[in-house]
């Protein structure tokens, strides 16, 4: 037998999730109802709807069966009912952000200095971070620490990319970036 390709794969990126949240995603009418319902607030029928104009035609019986799997993996909530001539109407909203997009081919070698630095910054704040990550008392599985770890620095990182603009600070593209002064 003869090898035809063999190369070292490094790992580069890490995905936190848990079984109920990817089965939960695993379909494209409910990623695209996460999406949908991201900072708004929005009943079955809305949903229903505006996943038709996005070419996902479901039924309004189908959405609320979705619902109700987001739902239980914790990717939605309701955030409002309603009652209006006896008839109950649920909102539902989500505190998950989906980012889509493909990673250009160039990636790596286009942004190695700032993965480089920002991996430097980053291995002081975990250091500091890992006490607090783990239980002292019981001795935990070292990925689980790490998701923990992962956890915590994207809920950090979210709150910062999603915080409103404030004084001198200018959002780009989720990015803060400081005013600069002509």
């Amino acid at each position: 037998m003869s090898t035809l390709l063999e190369k070292p794969v490094m790992v580069n990126r890490t995905v936190t999730t848990n079984i109920e949240q990817a089965r939960a995603m695993d379909d494209p009418a409910r990623i695209k109802i996460i999406q949908l319902l991201y900072k708004k607030l929005l009943t079955a029928a809305q949903i229903c709807s505006q996943l038709k104009k996005s070419g996902h035609v479901k039924a309004l019986t189908t959405v609320r069966h979705h619902l109700d799997i987001l739902k239980e993996a914790g990717l939605i909530e309701i955030a409002k009912i309603e009652e209006t001539r006896g008839a109950i109407t649920k909102y539902y909203s989500t505190s998950t952000k989906i980012l889509g997009y493909n990673v250009p081919e160039d990636f790596e070698t286009r942004y190695s200095s700032a993965i480089k630095n920002t991996s430097k910054r980053l291995e002081d704040v975990l250091d500091s971070l890992a006490p607090k990550a783990t239980l002292k008392k019981q001795k935990l599985d070292p990925a689980y620490s790490q998701y923990i770890l992962m956890e915590i620095v994207n809920r950090a990182m979210t709150r910062i990319m999603e915080a409103p603009k404030t004084g001198n600070t200018v959002k780009n593209g989720g990015l803060r970036a400081k005013k600069v002064r002509t």
